[in-house]
C-alpha cells in the first residue's frame, strides 16, 4: 500500500517511477533509486523512534551497477525487498520530510 502512495505521488510530480523488483505484499525492506544526470542515489530503510517509515540515502550520484550490486546483496538477506525506481532529472525522491534523513 505504501509503495502504491509512493508511486502516484511521483507521478503527480511528473517522474517516472516504476517498481523494478517487487517484493512480498505484506513484507520486505523497501529501496528507492533515484536516477538523476549525475549518476544513481539509493535510499534504504532506517528506524524510526515513532515506529514510522523513514529513509536514509546510503549512495549518492553512483553508477548504476554499483546500486544493482548493493541491491543483490541486500536481497541475498532479504529476498521479499522492493526496489522502487524514480527518473528524476533534479534528483528529487518525493519523500516527505519526516521520511528521510
Amino acid at each position: 500500500m505504501w509503495v502504491d502512495a509512493y508511486i502516484r505521488r511521483c507521478r503527480t510530480a511528473g517522474a517516472f517511477v516504476s517498481i523494478s523488483r517487487r517484493g512480498d505484499d505484506s513484507a520486505g525492506a523497501i529501496f528507492i533509486e533515484c536516477l538523476h544526470g549525475d549518476g544513481v542515489d539509493l535510499y534504504g530503510p532506517r528506524m524510526r523512534e515513532d515506529g514510522g517509515r523513514g529513509f536514509e540515502r546510503i549512495m549518492e550520484a553512483v553508477p548504476g551497477f554499483q546500486v544493482a550490486e548493493r541491491i543483490e546483496r541486500e536481497a541475498r538477506f532479504d529476498g521479499d525487498l522492493w526496489l522502487v525506481t524514480v527518473e528524476d532529472r533534479e534528483g528529487r525522491v518525493f519523500l516527505m520530510d519526516d521520511e528521510i534523513e
